[in-house]
């Protein structure tokens, strides 16, 4: 990896904001809905690597974040820290702020110097929440992470967060919330120049949602459901 600055997670974030955030999200998660995680063995602890989730509402980065075996770092819309209940969260465990639609050069500086740091780092490849089950394309952004920090990626999927969670929890319905973790993917090496590289980084783009979609009900698989790769 070629060196560039270093990326800090305060003191207090890593010993008493983020373990605060675990055990109270968590035992509001267990409460309000049926939990299932599996895959928690194809972690990779202690190294740096991408966790490239679906991303159906704003409960996906809590959920993920909150069970995940280890701390990750997150990145997240810029307005998820103004806006009210959601900026509690978002200042107490910190993160990378995503000014959506935008290429940002100061961006990928600070997600590429994240891993080079050593910490896993989790990511939504769609680029924003799709409001509905079904994936959409993925944004070419995780394979140019990639292709510069040569970390492996963990496809996850994650079932369950739709816009509706909170309404029937607080029911009492107890919704099931579930997260399947793949195994790390090395993705193939990016090469060419102008439009071939675009479209190679495009492939591996979606090479790691194809991998998404095998972990996820058919409903979810949405632009991918013909193309899923299943878990061997």
């Amino acid at each position: 990896m070629q060196k560039m600055s270093q990326y800090r997670v305060a003191w207090w974030r890593r010993r008493l904001g983020r373990p605060l955030a675990r055990l109270v999200l968590g035992a509001l998660f267990y409460i309000l809905a049926s939990i299932k995680i599996t895959g928690r063995e194809n972690v990779p602890r202690g190294k740096p690597y991408l966790v490239a989730i679906n991303h159906v509402s704003i409960f996906d980065p809590p959920f993920a974040g909150v069970f995940w075996p280890e701390q990750v770092e997150v990145m997240g819309a810029v307005e998820v820290w103004s806006k009210p209940g959601q900026n509690i969260l978002a200042r107490l465990w910190g993160g990378i702020q995503v000014h959506r639609g935008e290429y940002d050069r100061v961006l990928f500086d600070k997600v590429i110097a994240a891993l080079e740091s050593g910490r896993p780092l989790l990511i939504a490849p769609e680029g924003g929440r799709s409001h509905t089950p079904g994936l959409r394309r993925a944004k070419p952004g995780i394979a140019y992470i990639v292709e510069k920090t040569g970390v492996p990626v963990l496809p996850v999927g994650i079932v369950g967060t739709t816009d509706d969670f909170w309404h029937k929890a607080i029911r009492g319905r107890r919704p099931r919330l579930e997260m399947h973790i793949g195994r790390p993917l090395t993705l193939p090496p990016v090469e060419g120049a102008g439009a071939e590289r675009r479209e190679a980084r495009q492939a591996n783009a979606d090479l790691v949602m194809r991998h998404i979609a095998g972990l996820l009900p058919e409903e979810y698989r949405g632009v991918y459901a013909d193309t899923a790769i299943f878990p061997a």
